[in-house]
């Protein structure tokens, strides 16, 4: 097993509350499904699916299975509070490349819970091999954007009217992203590399 990989279960580490981080697996399907089913559709919409359909969070647990796809779950208790997912395409032109998508239960916003799973996905991204990251998101969610551009990620596109709402309602996605390769040479270069 991967050693960043066998770092879990562990806690995330919070002063506010008691969340562990564990990899996410197939019993956690039903976990996840109550979780997405109360985030706020805005929260979905960069989403390139929407996971409160049963048979896409589905794919997602084939996906997961077939490993183009790595997430973490954060659970309080036996309650999912947050999840992330670290997706490639290894048969796609951007092998190199991994799409960082991080959920969070409103109830854990402002407690630092999102940068830990950012800061747990981009170790995960880095014992894949990957040399780029990309998140995207609403523009409108600009404290998802500056807890992202505080880690090091920059703006890289806006795409206007890019997603439609359940109300027919069109919104504008930013896409961030993040050199990863940049950062491991650098950790390196400082003899740092086991410090991630």
């Amino acid at each position: 097993m991967n050693d960043r990989l066998s770092r879990y279960p562990r806690s995330a580490g919070l002063d506010e509350a008691d969340v562990q981080l564990r990899l996410m697996q197939a019993g956690d399907e039903p976990g996840v499904a109550a979780f997405a089913a109360e985030l706020p559709t805005h929260d979905l919409l960069f989403l390139r699916r929407d996971i409160t359909v049963p048979k896409v969070l589905s794919a997602w647990i084939e996906e997961l299975q077939a490993g183009t796809i790595t997430s973490l779950v954060a659970m309080q208790g036996d309650e999912v509070v947050g999840c992330t997912a670290v997706v490639v395409d290894p048969r796609s032109w951007s092998p190199h490349v991994g799409e960082l998508r991080v959920l969070l239960a409103r109830s854990m916003r402002e407690k630092g819970l999102g940068r830990v799973l950012i800061q747990e996905s981009f170790a995960l991204a880095l014992s894949l091999g990957l040399e780029k990251l990309t998140a995207q998101m609403t523009a409108d969610q600009q404290a998802a954007i500056a807890v992202f551009e505080g880690m090091g990620f920059r703006a890289e596109a806006l795409l206007r009217d890019h997603v439609r709402d359940r109300q027919n309602v069109k919104h504008d996605i930013v896409i961030l992203s993040h050199d990863v390769a940049d950062f491991q040479a650098k950790l390196e270069q400082y003899g740092l590399n086991d410090a991630f």
